[in-house]
């Protein structure tokens, strides 16, 4: 949804030079006079009717801010009775915004314009698209825009969006029409995706905003800058973010944690592939953090809410906005109610409840006797709750329901799940049932509606008007119920780490030679606290032999040929070798096969496999990956993610989310593995991670053995980062 159309003045070329050594990104003045821009040059307006030039003119003038506003075209003298200049150079003033709605090959000429006449941000809607062909030696045109700007300290929306609107404040900067008032509230949006913007503005929903800005490709202003704005204005509450990329990632971590730190939820969608998982070399690391790593550490550390669909980010943005919060931190017990109108349904409600993770709050004896009173004959009073008997007196039947199960210190939200369909004979007690008991609680209180596409809007509607949010769908609904009672479980954000200096010269030497493994890797880990297995390195059959009457058999024949990375994929692993024979038996199958150096390595007693890991993300810089190890590293998608530094009770959390902390916990009659030392394991490597992640691409620590005497590591990977200090 881009269209710059109009074909703007001629002006000088702007230097094909990169900014100027020390230039900085734009400051947070340029990003307010942006976004409360007083003076707003139009480039490429026009009177044509239907234009883009048109409707950017018409959306600029209806903002309540007034700002003045100079149209800019060579081809007019005045538009709708607007002055018309023929360039940027000719206008009175410096503008402090600049909407670019020009031809992708007059985009250069026209920010340069923009920078030498001192203006303090530009839009740019264009995709900003040059044919490579075209460029030459030149650096893309993208990066030559960002490099004007920069250079002139200027803020800019895009290349490739749908501009802004600062409803808090009464500014328009867009080009395509939207509803005039916007809906005003606590929602600021931050999307990448201009459909997405102009979505969640036209929505039925009618969500309120302080703040909603369509960034494109943020090529000098990044979505951070925006939050940083926005968490500045007194009205927002509640943060949007639709994402395809982490951009700044310092920046972001800071604006995350002001709004943690202010108890303001950030809800996020992301798409596409992200950060982590791009090139990631050698390690199963990368593999297993993947394209999601990223944005999932992101989410742990800052209580960022996640959603996977657009319906599931409207639903949890309509109930956090409608301001009502879980009272306290809900314990082990407490969850959500519904109050249903069919078994089925209620049915229905319980199955996908389980499978996405929410909990209905275990009511206690008073709330069931109050319940009984209520119900008919031959209906059990419980949660969930299936009220419909003979259908007698529905609105008190409904209200007296919800506002039992409302009362329950164990219920931490309650919602009426039907269907809100359209009655056909007038009736109206389930809305009526709905706003009698929000009269008699202050915890949450939504309707969820299983069918989407047969809710009353004129029902929905009313119910909004009064504060009542309307879930357009079951899952989505439940999804944001428990996001709603996830915050309030929230934990305090986690410092940045800072490496221990002393720590850090004593080991970084032996990444000075790039990757490392065998003996010195886990001498490495040890230091760090991590128990690792004996391994001694052999280069014939009698170095082999000398080596396992060291360690004791049984013991553990590998491949040491450092070209070999992952030793199992090429059956370079022998286990349980008992004698001296069988070990020459094997030593001169690796030997023919892959190499004669070999590694001899004790052999450690059968546990649940895992697999730690440290990745570097571009972005956000090194990241902790915990997951299923072994070959099934990559096959069974079991993994965590976080930043460091990890303490030990987020460790057992960690390892406790996990498919397989199932049978970290025993099965089957086998004994528990010791939690706590696999937890030291993880905490050991964040801290090396902290202290060498900037020399680090990837680390696989793979398997750790697991049991009930503790976690050893057996095997390990470094992969050295090229542009390690």
């Amino acid at each position: 949804m881009t269209a710059p159309p109009v074909a703007g003045p001629a002006a000088p070329p702007s230097a094909d030079v990169p900014p100027p050594s020390g230039v900085t990104p734009p400051t947070r003045h340029a990003v307010r006079a942006m976004l409360e821009a007083r003076s707003v040059a139009l480039v490429g307006a026009s009177p044509r009717d239907g234009s883009f030039g048109r409707r950017m003119l018409e959306e600029v003038r209806r903002s309540a801010s007034a700002p003045v506003v100079y149209a800019v075209n060579p081809r007019y003298r005045e538009v709708d009775g607007t002055p018309c200049y023929p360039s940027l150079a000719d206008l009175p003033e410096a503008c402090d915004l600049v909407l670019l709605a020009v031809p992708d090959a007059a985009l250069e000429q026209q920010l340069a314009l923009a920078a030498e006449a001192g203006s303090r941000a530009a839009v740019i809607f264009g995709n900003a698209y040059e044919d490579p062909g075209a460029a030459g030696s030149r650096p893309e045109l993208r990066n030559r825009l960002a490099a004007i700007a920069n250079s002139a300290g200027m803020a800019m929306c895009g290349a490739g969006c749908m501009g802004f609107v600062n409803v808090s404040r009464g500014l328009r900067a867009i080009g395509y029409t939207e509803a005039d008032p916007l809906p005003a509230g606590p929602v600021a949006l931050v999307t990448h995706s201009g459909s997405v913007f102009s979505a969640l503005l036209r929505a039925r929903r009618r969500l309120g905003f302080t703040l909603a800005v369509s960034s494109g490709q943020e090529l000098v202003t990044t979505a951070p800058a925006y939050l940083d704005y926005a968490l500045g204005l007194p009205d927002t509450q509640l943060i949007a973010l639709v994402l395809e990329a982490i951009r700044d990632g310092a920046a972001l971590r800071a604006t995350l944690a002001q709004a943690a730190d202010r108890d303001i939820p950030v809800v996020l969608l992301t798409v596409g592939g992200s950060v982590a998982g791009r090139e990631m070399v050698a390690a199963h690391s990368g593999a297993l953090a993947g394209s999601d790593g990223g944005w999932e550490a992101l989410a742990r550390a800052y209580g960022v809410h996640r959603v996977g669909d657009l319906a599931e980010l409207t639903d949890t943005l309509e109930l956090f906005a409608a301001g009502r919060r879980v009272r306290g931190v809900p314990g082990p017990r407490s969850g959500i109610a519904t109050v249903h109108d069919s078994g089925l349904e209620r049915a229905h409600v319980a199955d996908l409840a389980e499978a996405l993770g929410v909990q209905f709050g275990q009511i206690g004896p008073a709330t069931t006797a109050r319940l009984g009173v209520l119900l008919d004959a031959g209906l059990v009073p419980a949660n969930p709750l299936d009220v419909w008997g003979t259908g007698a007196d529905s609105r008190a039947l409904f209200a007296g329901s919800l506002a039992a199960l409302a009362e329950d210190p164990e219920v931490a939200a309650v919602a009426l799940a039907v269907d809100l369909v359209p009655e056909l004979d007038g009736d109206d007690s389930y809305r009526l049932a709905v706003l009698d008991a929000a009269g008699q609680t202050d915890k949450p209180l939504a309707v969820l509606a299983n069918l989407p596409s047969a809710v009353d809007e004129d029902w929905a509607g009313q119910l909004r008007r009064h504060g009542i949010p309307v879930l357009e769908g079951t899952r989505s609904g439940l999804v944001a119920l428990r996001h709603l009672i996830e915050h309030a479980r929230r934990r305090p954000v986690p410092p940045i780490a800072e490496p221990d200096g002393d720590r850090r010269n004593a080991r970084a030497g032996l990444l000075a030679g790039g990757d490392v493994s065998g003996p010195a890797l886990l001498d490495l880990l040890s230091g760090y606290g991590i128990q690792v297995a004996r391994v001694i390195p052999a280069g014939d059959l009698e170095g082999a032999l000398a080596a396992a009457a060291t360690i004791g058999y049984p013991v553990v024949v590998k491949t040491g040929e450092p070209a070999i990375a992952h030793k199992s994929d090429v059956g370079g692993v022998l286990a349980n070798i008992r004698d001296a024979g069988e070990l020459a038996a094997g030593y001169a199958d690796l030997a023919g096969r892959l190499g004669p150096r070999v590694l001899v390595c004790q052999q450690v007693p059968a546990g649940v496999e895992l697999a730690l890991g440290v990745v570097r993300d571009p972005e956000l810089g090194p990241l902790v990956v915990v997951g299923a190890g072994g070959v099934l590293v990559e096959l069974l998608n079991d993994r965590a993610v976080t930043l460091p530094p990890v303490t030990p009770a987020a460790a057992v959390e960690l390892l406790e989310g996990l498919r397989v902390g199932k049978l970290l916990a025993g099965v089957r009659g086998a004994p528990p593995a010791d939690l706590a030392a696999i937890a030291r394991a993880v905490v050991g490597l964040s801290e090396l991670a902290v202290d060498l992640g900037d020399q680090v691409a990837a680390l696989d620590v793979n398997p750790l053995i697991c049991g009930p005497g503790g976690a050893i590591a057996v095997d390990a990977l470094l992969v050295a980062s090229p542009t390690r200090a």
